[in-house]
């Protein structure tokens, strides 16, 4: 659930960046247009699946036509537009489900959040790996690093693939920055568990220490940059 409601992208996924070493897809699910993402390794063809939040026909599509097999399924925070599909994803792909332990609350809360949006709750699924703050994920060549960005949510969690992301070598280090940053804005903390004062302190102390030049793959809306986001951000140029 992002800060306010802006222009999405268009509603056919967008496929890139494989001849930067690794094959990314976003596709927008959802009423929400929740950008899910799968990053896939274009030797092995295993990918990683990011807050598929619904629409779960469509992204399993998208893993059959490049013939790709998703090995791990990510939520960056346990809002209801990106977690919607994990169960069906997770039922019909085996691969396992990751969160951060601090969200575990507000999923087991789903009949609340869908009573706030006024739609049925989606069904749950075991969560199969807590994830932590400095966690490495592995699948084919690529890594990831897990940051943990409370402030969205208590569990929120970014992932990093700096330029040399385990055996492969990016052209530019990738952020998938969940509802804690967008182009031009921030993530909304009037929710669940929200708190300015730690997206805040999440933001600057964590997202801001990255290189300018990280491509920043956000929940929803269009990517954008750090270095971007350092000069142009009204929350995070310095008043």
């Amino acid at each position: 659930m992002n800060v306010i409601m802006r222009e999405m992208d268009e509603l056919t996924p967008a496929v890139g960046l494989e001849k930067q070493g690794f094959i990314y897809i976003s596709i927008p699910v959802g009423m929400l247009q929740c950008n899910c993402s799968i990053i896939g390794d274009p030797v092995t063809r295993e990918a990683l699946v990011i807050d598929p939040g619904d629409e779960v026909s469509r992204i399993l599509e998208l893993l059959g036509r490049h013939k790709l097999t998703a090995k791990a399924i990510v939520s960056t925070h346990a809002h209801i537009d990106h977690v919607g599909g994990l169960s069906k994803l997770h039922k019909y792909t085996g691969a396992p489900v990751m969160m951060h332990r601090e969200d575990l609350p507000l999923y087991q809360a789903m009949d609340v959040q869908a009573a706030f949006l006024g739609v049925a709750p989606p069904d749950l699924t075991d969560v199969h790996q807590m994830l932590a703050d400095g966690d490495a994920l592995q699948w084919g060549s690529l890594e990831a690093q897990v940051i943990h960005t409370p402030g969205h949510t208590p569990g929120s969690v970014s992932l990093y693939m700096p330029c040399e992301a385990g055996k492969v070598t990016l052209a530019a280090p990738q952020l998938f920055a969940g509802d804690t940053l967008f182009a031009g804005s921030i993530g909304r903390t009037d929710l669940w568990g929200g708190s300015m004062e730690d997206i805040l302190a999440s933001l600057k102390g964590k997202l801001m220490e990255l290189p300018d030049e990280t491509i920043v793959h956000p929940g929803h809306g269009p990517r954008t940059t750090i270095g971007e986001e350092r000069y142009t951000n009204p929350f995070l140029i310095p008043q």
